[in-house]
């Protein structure tokens, strides 16, 4: 529960700009996430793609195996129809000798005017012989057809095939350049999503830095909380036991730290430009009932915040504005070593500072540091 002046326009002005601010990065958040996403998706359909590519290239190296085996057999069977050709050709010419030499014994028959029975018998022995020639002739001239046809078929067949891995590794060229431009449209966007992963880095960085000048200023004066930059005073110096009502004795020591400490963070520009609030917390242990711690830790907060409003400091720095109290009952205990809570510890004040849009820095170093 938090004390404002609502009167008060400064306030409301910085509210609503810190509204605002909150508003733009959760909006640049989204931004993020959208990107981060498209990235994993587009990652995502280059590795199938990937594959895809691999497997097409498998069947085609298949496919190149299986046209080199066709291209063998072809060439076998060119050479066998090659040398059937010259067997042709030899029995050609055997078959023009053997009628050149029946026509000569045909003349020497004539001019010797031999029998024409032997003639005759020798003349039919001869056609039988030039009958079987031409039949022989006939069959290696149909093999020879046979072997054409065979050798046209392959041949279309291997065509087919050579115009079919045309067309693939044209296929295959056109996904590869596919590929290699979204590579690209890829390597730039992780490249401007690390860049912009840097630059928030830097604003989220604000924290560490302004506590670091705040222990700088401050020195040995006053001791704070090296993570969060809080100061903590214990209830028991400021308070009597269940009592709200701040300690005359403790005023002035009060004052001293408070002065300190607010002086280190309003002085310094460094630090004073980041600063939107500045809380002044109020804890106790967690004897009794929460409604009961509540109510305690809320008085006394209250309690401190009214006695740092009437210091003259306060009114000359104008830090009114930067003001508020909180009761947080026994939520935030304070720990020993084994874990269990350490009841005097955790009765305490704390007065701490709030960062500009510091929930919206916290939650952007969450997902910046998400894996």
């Amino acid at each position: 529960m938090f004390y404002k002046n609502n009167n008060n326009e400064d306030t409301n002005f910085w509210l609503s700009y810190a509204d605002l601010m909150a508003g733009l990065l959760f909006v640049f958040i989204l931004l993020i996430g959208a990107i981060v996403v498209k990235s994993t998706l587009l990652k995502s359909n280059l590795d199938s793609k990937e594959n895809s590519l691999e497997n097409s290239l498998s069947m085609l190296l298949l496919r190149d195996k299986e046209v080199q085996k066709l291209k063998k057999l072809l060439a076998l069977r060119s050479s066998e129809l090659n040398a059937t050709k010259d067997e042709l050709l030899i029995s050609k010419d055997a078959l023009k000798l053997k009628t050149d030499e029946l026509v000569n014994l045909n003349n020497i028959l004539l001019s010797q005017n031999m029998k024409i029975d032997d003639f005759n018998n020798k003349i039919i022995i001869m056609q039988n012989l030039l009958d079987e020639s031409n039949a022989t002739l006939a069959q290696q001239n149909r093999t020879i057809e046979e072997y054409d046809q065979k050798v046209l078929i392959l041949s279309n067949s291997l065509t087919a095939k050579e115009d079919a891995l045309k067309l693939k590794d044209e296929e295959l060229l056109t996904l590869l350049r596919t590929i290699e431009a979204k590579e690209t449209q890829y390597d730039a966007l992780i490249a401007k999503l690390q860049a912009q992963k840097a630059k928030i880095k830097s604003l989220t960085g604000i924290k560490i830095r302004v506590i670091a000048e705040l222990k700088e200023s401050l020195g040995d004066n006053v001791t704070i909380d090296t993570q969060s930059g809080s100061m903590r005073l214990a209830s028991n110096i400021l308070f009597d036991k269940g009592s709200a009502t701040l300690k005359e004795s403790s005023k002035q020591e009060l004052k001293k730290v408070f002065i300190n400490y607010i002086g280190a963070l309003t002085s310094n520009r460094n630090i004073k430009d980041h600063i939107e609030r500045i809380v002044i917390e109020g804890h106790t242990d967690s004897d009794g009932g929460y409604l009961f711690n509540l109510n305690l830790s809320q008085q006394r907060a209250y309690a401190v915040m009214n006695y740092l409003l009437t210091l003259d400091f306060t009114k000359k720095n104008n830090i009114k504005p930067l003001l508020v109290a909180s009761g947080r009952s026994y939520l935030d205990p304070i720990l020993d070593e084994n874990g269990k809570e350490n009841k005097e510890a955790s009765r305490r004040i704390e007065i701490k500072f709030r960062l500009k849009n510091d929930d919206a820095m916290h939650e952007i170093e969450r997902i910046l540091d998400y894996e």
